[in-house]
């Protein structure tokens, strides 16, 4: 049986390296279904891990208010404009609420294209600086890689210290450490206390390349009107957000002095409801990706089907001088169908590694979060090997049907 096996195997091969150019240009249309499929597939799942990481970044059990929705605004309130969040406002905000084992960040961005200076060296003008309180990290869910945070004394005295993302050892402080060093942005000097864990890029903001600095501070330097701030709210335990939630949006209507009536000028949302939109989003993007592919490789296989038929019209008399010799009709089918599944095979990796490269290109092009595709892999090689069967079973059945006399005749 192994031997009859291999003897296929070996008869298909043969096959395939005597018809180059057919076998190539086959290969090629499964490759093109095939590289669809996990090329969207793969691009599509790195959209999703980068969206899903940066959201992911505000914290577990944390909620923003924030001047509108992530959904914006819908058709319904188009012309709908909310006031900017003031600073008055965060401060208030800070002073009355007081809900239980709860934590309120404030923090605003003074500039993304600051220079920053350390001695004879200087950044190019792409820095972001945001003024932040001392809860700003642990709300965020940002991590200190060397130094320390700022603490409450450090933001109500104005201290001139600063927290740097990871991409200023790569720039500013190439063989130093920074901790302890001065650094100077618009002319103000900061002493470097911190330096950030990498969390990467998204959609060219390159959370990586800023500096933080103590709320006071940031807003004598950035003196801009209608600067809007953020406010992040963290409870210690999941079962008390919704209660959270509820006190917040009541403390920031009444200092918006807002009547029961009228609807929310803000926006409120928790970082487990943006992942679930998300989510719903990317199933779409999804959907349509298998659509693409379906019927991509639905041409792939009918294209496979028709030319292993011309294979069999070609080969009659090979066949009918095989059956003569004393081969089975399950020894003949056994044979087309071999050459099927190799050439589907070889295709189907084919298509698995253009549609990876393909995939990962545009991921790195766009900053996005690549992660090997394991689900389209899968996927691929499965309906690859599908088609193969599919495709061959009908020709291998019409060959292994061939009049051996009739065969013989053939020209």
């Amino acid at each position: 049986m192994f031997s009859l096996f291999r003897e296929n195997i070996r008869i298909a091969m043969d096959s395939i390296k005597g018809q180059v150019l057919r076998t190539v240009l086959t290969i090629l249309i499964i490759a093109i279904g095939i590289t669809s499929l996990v090329g969207i597939l793969t691009l599509v799942g790195a959209l999703e891990n980068t969206i899903s990481g940066d959201f992911a970044s505000m914290g577990a059990n944390t909620f923003n208010i924030q001047r509108y929705e992530f959904n914006t605004r819908n058709s319904r309130d188009r012309d709908k404009i909310n006031p900017i969040i003031s600073y008055r406002n965060v401060k208030e905000f800070k002073d009355k609420f007081s809900y239980p084992f709860s934590k309120t960040s404030i923090h605003f961005t003074g500039t993304r294209n600051a220079e920053v200076k350390y001695e004879s060296e200087k950044t190019d003008p792409e820095v972001s600086v945001v003024g932040i309180n001392e809860n700003y990290l642990e709300n965020t869910g940002t991590e200190i890689d060397n130094g320390r945070n700022f603490t409450f004394f450090d933001v109500e005295n104005n201290n001139h210290v600063c927290l740097i993302g990871s991409d200023f050892k790569k720039n500013l402080f190439k063989d130093t450490n920074p901790l302890g060093k001065t650094i100077s942005i618009r002319g103000v000097k900061f002493k470097v206390i911190g330096l950030l864990k990498s969390k990467g890029a998204t959609f060219r903001n390159n959370q990586d390349l800023r500096v933080l600095i103590p709320l006071q501070i940031a807003r004598s330097i950035f003196t801009l009107p209608n600067i809007n701030y953020g406010i992040s709210v963290k409870v210690d335990d999941k079962q008390f957000l919704e209660g959270a939630q509820d006190e917040a949006i009541l403390t920031f209507r009444n200092i918006r002095k807002l009547n029961p009536i009228e609807e929310n000028n803000f926006g409120l949302e928790r970082s487990d409801d943006l992942l679930n939109r998300i989510a719903s989003i990317t199933v779409y993007l999804y959907y349509a990706a298998w659509i693409i592919s379906i019927i991509t490789i639905f041409g792939s296989s009918i294209a496979l089907m028709n030319i292993m038929l011309v294979s069999v019209t070609e080969r009659t008399r090979e066949i009918g001088v095989r059956k003569a010799l004393g081969a089975k009709k399950h020894t003949i089918a056994g044979q087309f169908f071999m050459e099927t599944i190799i050439i589907g095979q070889i295709g189907g990796l084919v298509g698995i590694i253009l549609g990876i490269l393909i995939g990962g290109g545009i991921s790195a092009a766009a900053n996005f979060s690549f992660s090997t595709p394991w689900l389209a892999i899968f996927a691929a090689t499965t309906i690859s090997f599908v088609i193969a069967v599919v495709s061959g079973l009908y020709p291998a059945v019409k060959a292994a049907k061939q009049d051996p006399i009739e065969s013989l005749r053939y020209e």
